[in-house]
């Protein structure tokens, strides 16, 4: 599982734009997010660097703060 802070979201819209991003890069990844503290996490096989250039192309400043495999 990967966990990133991501700065901005604040509505279903913002969800829904981080979700899509991500699903472009894996499909199949499972995302769960946490408007109220601002942190998404997914899990995927796709590299963390890839889908935090996904979150960041969509508008959004973001950080991985924690990978676990």
């Amino acid at each position: 599982m990967l966990e990133f802070n991501v700065t901005g979201m604040t509505c279903q819209h913002c969800s829904a734009a981080i979700t899509a991003a991500i699903h472009q890069h894996d499909p199949a990844a499972v995302v769960d997010i946490d408007l109220t503290h601002g942190r998404v996490q997914v899990v995927s096989a796709v590299n963390p660097k890839q889908l935090l250039h996904a979150i960041e192309q969509a508008g959004y400043e973001a950080e991985l703060v924690k990978a676990v495999t």
